[in-house]
């Protein structure tokens, strides 16, 4: 999955920074290992650290679980 597929069919503009962010945040939570789907709503989620979700998933807790977690 890819930032356009984080938006949908939406193209993702290159001159909002929400936008641009949560592309970032959703490409480095994928390519850490994070399923798409929980990627996509921890990326939406722009108060959680990545970090933080990442180091839970990566300890063992269930990647639907992460966000209960962090907020």
């Amino acid at each position: 999955m890819d930032a356009a597929q984080l938006q949908g069919n939406a193209p993702v503009s290159e001159h909002d920074p929400l936008q641009m962010l949560v592309r970032a945040r959703f490409e480095a939570l994928a390519e850490w290992g994070l399923p798409p789907s929980a990627a996509r709503v921890i990326a939406l989620a722009v108060s959680v650290d990545i970090f933080d979700a990442v180091g839970l998933v990566r300890n063992g807790c269930p990647a639907d679980l992460v966000l209960p977690i962090l907020t």
